[in-house]
Order: structure tokens, then sequence, then C-alpha cells
């Protein structure tokens, strides 16, 4: 789960990260107080941020300076709403501004390829971090990070030597890094990035913006960070598969795909993307991974999300026995159409496969549901699928 740059700024907060003061506001009223409150009457400048998840903000006018709380509001008025990457503008950060010295950029990531921590530096920050890369890659120092130490006093030393800081400023930046870590670990983030991280006038060394990306797999270790979730964001189908404990993920096709296991539901989308070739160019409406298990419940609420979605006009259930036997998930599938009784309007293609296959087989067929069509193999159904959706486009 990404989060919003507000987000990261609170949890760096949290763990004791040095950052501005900041106030969320969702219309030019709130910005004005929130800038008032940041200012104090006294004369001085904030910065009003957009907030969405991608970058380039700035270079789309997301991101404007005020000098004044009635300037905080005009900026807000025109930011609340811009397009920016397709993203939509609901709130604006209003920060607090900082007199800067010099930029740096800081990031700890999971390495999958390595089995490891990677943390990068530069010296160079506040520009766009993959130009830096591919531009001047000499600049960004890239060390990597033993997940069973960390980045320790001794590992931070070596990241801020590793990217050049000086020697008057090192320790502090070093200092940071590990509190920066500290995020990194506590909140079991996969990505925690810091660009800016900036040398003030006075000395200090601030985090003025913070991108974090938190592990999904460990949601039920933080239970605080359901509040953190973008519910204007969430596709409705996606937020309703999830209060059920469905891995589903919906796309832009017209074919319904249920199936068991991830590596089989990808490859019914493959073979369902290349079906719909030869019937209008359907595709398929969705993943979802019903898991080893196939029962009745599971099976009535993966189509209950399914045929709540208006573009999809057939299903294709792929189901491979395996621990879950093929006559089981044909009894699923046969009380999930009961269960669901009206609800289920749409075509329906099984295609069994493995264990008890001719038992499951036989149980749909005497089932005799009108919506019910049976498929031999795998391309098979696919084709049918696609046919019976293009049909009913």
């Amino acid at each position: 789960m990404d989060l919003f740059e507000y987000q990261a700024r609170d949890i760096f907060e949290k763990h004791g990260v040095p950052v501005l003061g900041g106030v969320v506001a969702t219309t030019p009223e709130e910005a004005r107080a929130g800038a008032e409150q940041l200012l104090g009457g006294r004369p001085g400048v904030v910065v009003v941020k957009a907030q969405v998840k991608t970058g380039g903000r700035g270079k789309a006018g997301g991101v404007k300076l005020a000098r004044s709380a009635d300037e905080a509001a005009q900026h807000a008025e025109a930011i609340l709403g811009m397009d920016i990457k397709g993203h939509t503008v609901h709130r604006v950060m209003i920060a607090a501004g900082a007199k800067i010295a010099k930029e740096y950029y800081f990031s700890v990531l999971l390495d999958r390829a390595e089995r490891r921590y990677l943390a990068m530096a530069s010296v160079e920050g506040g520009m766009e971090i993959e130009q830096l890369a591919v531009e001047r890659p000499e600049a960004l120092a890239k060390v990597a990070v033993d997940p069973r130490t960390g980045i320790d006093a001794a590992k931070a030393d070596e990241i801020v030597r590793a990217a050049g800081f000086d020697a008057d400023v090192a320790p502090k930046v070093a200092a940071v890094l590990q509190k920066l870590w500290d995020v990194y670990e506590n909140e079991d983030a996969t990505l925690v990035e810091v660009n800016p991280l900036v040398l003030t006038e006075d000395g200090e060394i601030v985090a003025l913006d913070g991108k974090v990306t938190l592990d999904g797999n460990a949601a039920f270790r933080h239970p605080d960070h359901a509040a953190l979730e973008d519910a204007e964001a969430a596709d409705p189908l996606e937020a309703a598969a999830k209060a059920k404990d469905l891995n589903y993920v919906k796309l832009d096709g017209q074919v319904g795909i249920i199936g068991n296991g991830a590596g089989l539901v990808m490859s019914t989308l493959d073979v369902v993307a290349y079906a719909g070739e030869a019937h209008g160019g359907v595709k398929p409406a969705n993943f979802l991974d019903i898991g080893g298990g196939a029962s009745a419940e599971v099976m009535a609420a993966g189509l209950d999300i399914i045929l709540s979605d208006p573009q999809v006009k057939a299903v294709f259930v792929n189901v491979f026995g395996g621990i879950t036997a093929c006559d089981a998930v044909a009894n699923g599938i046969v009380a999930a159409l009961e269960i669901l009784g009206d609800h289920a309007t749409k075509p329906l293609v099984v295609r069994l496969d493995g264990n008890n296959v001719l038992e499951g087989r036989r149980i749909l067929a005497e089932a005799g549901h009108p919506l019910v069509t049976l498929a031999e193999t795998m391309d098979g159904g696919a084709d049918k699928a696609a046919e019976l959706a293009h049909a009913a486009a």
C-alpha cells in the first residue's frame, strides 16, 4: 500500500524523523486555516502540495509557495480537483516552509533479486532520482543492507561515506538514516524514500518529502494501517472482494475469471485474451484466485463479486482439482448458484480437470443449470466464454 505524503510525514514524526509542520486540507477554507496555524501570525512561507500517489507534482503545478493564508487558499482552490497523471487531487497538505541550504536523497527498499535490502543515497537530491541514476550513476550510492542487522550506526556511517556527504554534516545525516530505518523495519515497509532530505540554513537535517510503501502481507501486525487506505480511490468491487478475503483484481474486460491458484489464473487470463481476439476482441474482466478451497460459500462469494461487474458478460470457471477434488468444486458451483438465485444471470463456462474430474463433470451435467456450459479443455473453455461474452455485448 502506497501512502500519501502527509501519511508518510506523520509516520516519520512518530519514529522521531525530523519533519516540518503539516496540515491536511480538502477545501480552500481549510487550507487558509492550516496556513494561519503554521504561520502563527508571523510573516513567512508555506507550501501547498497536492496529495496524489504519483511523481511530477511540481511540474504539473501541484506544488505552490504561498506567502500568506489567503494565497494558500487561492493555491488550494486551483490545485484541488486537478488531474495529475490520471490522479485527481482530493486533498492538499499545507507544509511549513524551510530555508534550504542543500538537498539530498535517501531511500531504503526491498531488493528482491538479491534477497536483501538496498539503501541508496546521494548528495544531489531534489531531482527525479531515475534521471540522476541514468545521467550520473556515480552520484547515486548503492549500499546493501543485511536484514539481520539493518541500518545501525556502522551501516549508516558506511552509507554517508559512500554517498560523499561532507564531514561536518555526515553524523547528522547518519542519525536520521537510522530513524528512517526504524520506520522501514517497524512499519513493515517495502520502500521508504526521502527526496529531498534537506540541510537547512540553521544546520538541521529535515525530511522535506516522503514516500512510503507498506507491505500488505504484514497488515495483520498493524491494525492501525487500515486507516491509511485510500477509500476514495479503491475500486468498489475490489473493496467488496477484500472484505470477503478474496484475491481479486479488477481488469477492463468482459469475461469474468475464477480459478484456484495464482499461476492457473494468470494462465487463464492469457488464454482468454488470446481466444478473445477471434470474438470481437473481448478480454478478461478480472483476476480472482479462490485458492485451494472451493466451498459453496467461497464460490458464491467469488461469483457474486464477478456478476456485480456490469462489464462482465460471461464467466469462465477454470479449476484444477488437487487437494480439493473436482466433485467438491462441482458441488460448490451448484450450491453457489442456488445461493445466488436470481442474481446469477450471466452464462458460466466451467472447465474441471484433475482429482475426481469425471465425478465433478457428472454432478454439473446432472444439475443441468441453464447458465452452465461444460468445457473439456482450458482452450475450449476460454473460447466458449469469449464467444458468449461477445454475443451478449
